[in-house]
């Protein structure tokens, strides 16, 4: 299943995704209320922390409505002028592995890790599909980076790798947006990280029963019509399940934990210092993974 969270009149609220369009649920129980009496989910946190159960009630509710006859214009949304949110809209924690990727590694003249790098991003730097991202005054050398993201779904503590993946929601994209002037100017890597809007994530939360492997997915970056990454996340250093594990015998995993698995090579800082071009106003970034769908942000000068 395939969730959209989307802004109305100042408000989020849920969507599906299904072959015939994208589903407004809100719209959809007027003139087709839930068979089971009571009314669906409305928030993406709430699917999330019910699980399994928010998911099989929304299939069948989809499944229902489908098979009806019931659908029509206002039930429908147009995908592309709908005020997309962060497919994860509240996250307790984000949690992201630095150089995860062997060839990312190799390009920027990095030793391969030999345990998972971690550091963390905040809730202000989330932003939607489509959604403008302004490019901070006090940085000239913002880069891009292509990332599967883990939506946590069970709570999970020491959890065995061959567990870790029954404790996660879905997937998503998510562009690990840096600041390497400010990232590097320390060796605590946050400052260049956690600038606003430097997480656009979306535009999908894609639940886990979709991704039969999410170490073997097509990652690419693109920017302004030019692929620039173009990998698989089989070049993982740590794949999904062991990303999961580790975190997990060190911190308590919530339900809406985001975890940024690395990115691959072909960012602007593996280039030599010569070449390397770093984003500005009016570029525009897309990410796109296997499944997942694609996310596009136009970078744009700050304004304060």
């Amino acid at each position: 299943m395939k969730l959209v969270t989307w802004m109305k009149d100042g408000e989020s609220r849920l969507a599906i995704r299904t072959d015939r369009g994208l589903i407004d649920l809100i719209e959809a129980q007027k003139g087709f209320p839930s068979p089971k009496g009571s009314a669906l989910p409305k928030d993406i946190m709430e699917v999330i922390g019910k699980g399994d159960e928010a998911v099989s009630e929304l299939a069948a509710y989809v499944e229902a409505l489908l098979a009806s006859g019931e659908m029509n214009a206002q039930i429908l949304l147009d995908e592309s002028v709908i005020d997309y949110a962060p497919c994860v809209t509240r996250p307790n924690k984000m949690i992201c592995v630095g150089l995860n990727y062997r060839k990312h590694a190799e390009e920027t003249n990095a030793a391969i890790p030999v345990f998972p790098i971690l550091f963390n991003k905040f809730a202000n730097t989330l932003t939607g599909h489509g959604h403008d991202v302004p490019l901070p005054k006090v940085s000239d050398k913002v880069d891009y980076e292509a990332e599967l993201a883990i939506v946590i779904g069970k709570k999970a503590k020491y959890v065995a790798k061959e567990d870790a993946l029954n404790h996660v929601f879905g997937y998503c994209n998510v562009n690990d947006l840096s600041a390497r002037d400010l990232q590097l100017r320390t060796q605590q890597w946050m400052l260049g990280k956690c600038l606003d809007s430097f997480s656009p994530l979306g535009p999908y939360l894609v639940t886990a029963d979709e991704i039969a492997n999410p170490n073997d997915l097509t990652i690419k970056c693109i920017v302004n019509g030019e692929v620039r990454q173009n990998s698989n996340t089989s070049d993982m250093i740590f794949h999904c399940d062991e990303i999961v594990s580790y975190i997990s015998q060190h911190m308590t995993l919530e339900p809406g934990d985001v975890i940024l698995t690395g990115t691959p090579e072909g960012v602007v800082l593996g280039y030599p210092e010569d070449k390397q071009v770093y984003l500005k106003p009016g570029d525009v970034v897309t990410i796109e993974i296997e499944g997942l769908g694609s996310i596009t942000n136009r970078m744009v000068e700050e304004v304060q």
